[in-house]
């Protein structure tokens, strides 16, 4: 029974912790990608000379959005923690090969890439319900669709 109860006491102060987390991680996020979607001058010339043009920044800033609006869905909080980690695996490499030196500058990234992969694995169930439950509807879908076509 002690057991039991601490697994759940820890369960529930994990989900918490992570939820907290999460929380913070989208605000950062959304609070993000409005510098990159309103177009803020710094923002722009920032894009403009690391030479990747505009396009970069939209697709950056959308991409920031949706993850840090997923984050807050129960359904998608591990699917936009995993495409958080790919978007700040990105964002670390470019930082170190934009750095020219200071290094100090991927700190940054480089540390919400450990939050945003922290939170990827705490949520790696939801993930995997998720896949399970698209999956199986396409499986679904598909079985239905040959049943017609007989």
């Amino acid at each position: 029974m002690t057991t039991n109860s601490h697994r759940r006491t820890g369960s529930q102060a994990g989900n918490i912790a992570l939820w907290v987390l999460q929380a913070l991680a989208a605000a950062l996020f959304v609070y993000s990608s409005c510098w990159k979607l309103f177009s803020d001058p710094m923002t722009v010339a920032g894009f403009e000379a690391m030479g990747f043009g505009q396009w970069l920044r939209y697709f950056v800033g959308v991409a920031e959005l949706a993850g840090g609006i997923g984050l807050l869905v129960p359904a998608l909080c591990g699917l936009a923690g995993s495409g958080l980690v790919a978007l700040m695996i990105g964002a670390t490499v470019i930082t170190i090969t934009q750095a020219q030196g200071l290094i100090v500058l991927v700190a940054f990234p480089a540390v919400t890439l450990l939050v945003v992969a922290v939170i990827a694995w705490g949520r790696r169930a939801s993930t995997a319900r998720l896949l399970q439950r698209l999956t199986g509807r396409a499986e679904r879908d598909h079985a239905r669709q040959v049943a017609l076509a007989e």
